[in-house]
């Protein structure tokens, strides 16, 4: 190289210099790509997202690859750095390149190409992607050799390299990603999508309607009196049974009736005659296999019994979906019957109500893995029945019992501003 002159090299150096920076940028912008966005990228036929996707099915090559390249290319610098450190400076010269090439590929072909990949792996993964592909081809020979080794090390150490796979995303994962979506997603829908992934952690009896509650029709009744229900209800579909819930005919739809209502003549035969059969619904079902169910079924509301058949409440289609949507009607007394404001920030709640729902009307946070009903959830921290005027402390929340009736707790005051903090054992 004595030849060569010292213009040439410095040249070459820097030719080096800038080759290990492409090198190291496009591994780490190869490597943090955003998988997903790539698959999109890829599906819209973008040439930059086909051919990195090509890359990374084989991450073992693409990694080999780099790393060939890159380590020639840094041996070969530091050739030409300690033969210029002693053309210029003698045997001290080698020490000079040494500690300064050290320090320049740090900083130049390393920590700042990597920095900006980082940043912005899309800029320079997919157009590195363009040069891998052919240079994958040119070194396959090399770079089989030196991965076949570098696998068969992993071997021996136990690691499989068969699968390249990446990893499907946990509910947990993906509430992150719809939560950093930010401006992306409106905050309606990211509302929307965060209840569809909650909806597998709720079950039917979370938002089902009891059965002490459920309006349905008595065939022991007078007709007059059925008449008078299906003339001033509310409901599209009605349970029909014989003196109580539990023994249920079926179901009836409004639309069946309405013209017998009309004709004036309406009969008990009538009515089992337009009654479809019941749909039951095992307790414990998640509310996103019943939403599949309703709809192989072609069902739209069904019953809730436990393991001894024992009706235990009633669920509609419309339920499940304002899970996911949020309530259809624009009533507030509709959606707040059960909870009345009082001027000290206190709610005055009608201990029925169901602990899920208070949650979202009062923004608190009540632990909705056992009762489903604020009455429920006193019973179980009281272990008792308590009177009227007994406060508690429950999830941290001042709850006052304000009435006591039949063996259950009617109404209560909770104040959710003045929660206390809860001691961790």
């Amino acid at each position: 190289m004595d030849a060569i002159p010292l213009s040439a090299l410095f040249a070459a150096l820097i030719f080096l210099l800038v080759l290990s920076a492409f090198f190291s940028s496009s591994e780490t912008g190869l490597m943090t790509l955003n998988r997903y966005r790539l698959k999109h990228l890829a599906k819209a036929k973008h040439a930059g997202a086909l051919r990195a996707q090509r890359l990374l099915e084989r991450p073992d090559r693409l990694i080999g690859l780099i790393l060939v390249g890159n380590n020639f290319v840094n041996v070969l610098a530091s050739a030409i750095a300690t033969v210029i450190g002693l053309r210029l400076y003698g045997d001290l010269g080698i020490a000079i390149a040494t500690g300064v090439l050290t320090l320049v590929v740090l900083i130049f072909s390393e920590v700042a190409p990597k920095t900006l990949a980082a940043l912005h792996p899309e800029r320079i993964a997919f157009p590195a992607a363009f040069v891998y592909i052919p240079l994958l081809k040119l070194l396959y020979p090399l770079v089989w050799l030196v991965n076949q080794a570098a696998n068969g090390l992993l071997k021996l150490l136990g690691v499989s390299t068969d699968q390249a796979g990446g990893h499907a995303l946990s509910r947990e994962e993906l509430r992150t990603v719809v939560l950093e979506a930010g401006a992306m997603i409106p905050k309606r829908h990211q509302k929307m999508l965060l209840n569809l992934l909650d909806l597998e952690k709720a079950t039917v009896e979370d938002i089902m309607i009891p059965r002490n509650e459920v309006v349905g029709l008595d065939l022991n009744d007078d007709i007059e009196e059925i008449t008078d229900l299906l003339t001033h209800t509310q409901y599209t579909r009605l349970p029909v049974f014989e003196e109580s819930i539990d023994h249920v005919v079926g179901i009836l739809h409004m639309r069946n009736i309405v013209p017998l209502l009309k004709r004036g003549a309406l009969t008990h035969a009538d009515l089992r005659s337009v009654v479809r059969e019941p749909y039951f619904i095992p307790e414990g079902t998640s509310l996103t296999r019943q939403l599949l169910n309703f709809q192989r079924e072609g069902r739209r509301t069904g019953l809730v019994v436990d393991e001894y058949g024992d009706i235990q409440g009633l669920v509609a289609l419309e339920d499940i979906l304002e899970e996911i949507v949020g309530e259809f009607t624009t009533d507030p007394a509709a959606l707040n019957k059960d909870i009345t404001p009082l001027e000290d920030g206190s709610y005055l709640i009608d201990a029925g109500a169901n602990v899920r729902d208070l949650n979202r009307a009062l923004h608190t946070e009540l632990p909705t893995d056992g009762p489903k009903t604020l009455n429920g959830l006193i019973l179980e921290h009281m272990e008792d029945i308590p009177e009227a005027g007994t406060s508690l402390l429950l999830a941290g929340y001042p709850i006052d019992i304000m009435q006591t009736k039949d063996n259950a707790v009617k109404t209560a005051r909770i104040r959710p501003n003045q929660r206390r903090p809860q001691s961790v054992e």
